[in-house]
């Protein structure tokens, strides 16, 4: 269990943000903000890959127009992006958005950052201060030898300050580095330092699949901490896929309930009857098209299949010529191999509707014993095709001495 490091919650919208509440997921539109219904079709694609908040970039005034059509539309909370003009702000915030990111390195006047969140306070609207590597203030570049931790934390704190000269408290906190170990550093330094709620991300990370690997490795390791409240995968892609990534990883991690599918399969070895791979692709792309909350396991062999996979709410096992299904190890079903797929999608359905208990009830009373003959039928012919007995007779000898 990840014991969460606590912080100040606010709200984002109706979604909250900090103080225990569930971490939430964010991407951010690459469309032109003026062109409001293509906007709102990335936004709605967003909500439905999982997003619960959407950035969008607030640039010039038919940008702050193009926000005033869409916050009434959208089905999410929207916050605008700012860099460098802090009267866009103030127009974002006319414009009825759920929150601000301000960037320190590009809005340099510490009175235009006051005159924001004065405004954002009337308005009840949460300000991110988002620092970036990227984008330090010189001053700071030049004092920390680099865009360092401890570079990226100053200017928060320095940011911070600004905001709460005025009394200004409804305040997350980002401060992203492309170079994973800064990011992770810069993150445990500044969860020490401030109760603000968090926002993690990778920044720049790049496209898939490396872009992926650095977001896990950089997000997972802090959300493992209990640090972070609120999180992006910064990836050149589609946002959609963004959206997906972070929630997959929260369900991954426990931190939230899972939404959709979660498929595990056997890495396979020299007695799987079936291409493994080929299965598990197929039976992925099908069942996620259904959008069931389901654990679902394709296994190589029922020699060791049901088993293996005894946890998962639903699977298949191949014998010679024939899929095994199982749910939660118990072998319900018998089918050809070339339905095992099918079969998966079929009985997932089955289960979203009618729950465990009563598709064991309903189980071909013979599936046990038949999957039973046919992994006796496999080892008679393959042998132990992993060598388990001969392996374990070497290490009893390793560990003995002999």
């Amino acid at each position: 269990m990840i014991e969460r490091r606590p912080s100040r919650g606010l709200m984002v919208g109706a979604v909250p943000v900090g103080g225990g509440a569930p971490i939430t997921v964010q991407s951010m539109t690459t469309t032109k903000t003026a062109d409001v219904d293509g906007t709102l079709a990335q936004v709605y694609a967003l909500k439905g890959a999982g997003a619960d908040i959407v950035r969008i970039t607030c640039n010039d005034v038919a940008a702050a127009q193009g926000l005033a059509e869409i916050v009434p539309r959208s089905p999410v909370p929207i916050i605008a992006d700012i860099h460098f003009q802090h009267r866009l702000a103030l127009a974002a915030l006319e414009a009825g958005v759920h929150g601000l990111r301000l960037n320190p390195g590009n809005i340099r006047d510490p009175e235009h950052v006051k005159a924001v969140a004065r405004a954002a306070a009337e308005r009840h609207v949460s300000i991110r201060v988002g620092v970036n590597a990227g984008s330090l203030d010189k001053e700071l570049l030049d004092r920390f030898g680099g865009p360092v931790p401890e570079a990226l934390v100053a200017s928060a704190l320095r940011e911070i300050g600004y905001l709460e000269a005025v009394g200004f408290s409804d305040i997350k906190v980002s401060v992203k580095h492309s170079h994973v170990p800064s990011m992770v550093e810069s993150y445990r330094l500044l969860a020490s330092q401030v109760p603000y709620p968090l926002h993690l991300g990778v920044t720049e990370a790049g496209p898939p699949p490396a872009g992926l690997i650095k977001s896990v490795a950089g997000i997972a390791t802090l959300l493992m901490e209990g640090i972070g409240d609120t999180i992006r995968f910064s990836l050149t892609a589609d946002p959609v896929e963004e959206a997906e990534a972070g929630r997959k990883l929260l369900e991954q991690l426990g931190l939230r309930e899972r939404s959709g599918l979660d498929l595990i399969a056997c890495p396979s070895c020299g007695r799987a009857e079936i291409d493994v791979v080929a299965v598990a692709a197929e039976a992925q792309r099908r069942l996620e098209a259904e959008r069931i909350p389901i654990q679902v396991a394709v296994m190589g062999c029922v020699v060791n299949g049901p088993g293996e996979a005894r946890e998962a709410d639903l699977g298949i096992a191949a014998g010679r010529g024939k899929g095994h299904l199982f749910i939660k190890g118990n072998v319900i079903r018998v089918v050809p191999e070339a339905e095992m797929v099918d079969a998966l999608v079929d009985e997932a359905r089955r289960l979203a509707v009618e729950g465990v208990a009563a598709r064991l009830a309903a189980a071909d009373g013979l599936a046990g014993q038949l999957a039973e003959e046919a992994a006796a039928e496999l080892l008679a012919l393959q042998g132990d095709a992993n060598h388990a007995r001969e392996r374990r007779a070497r290490v009893a000898d390793v560990a003995r001495g002999a």
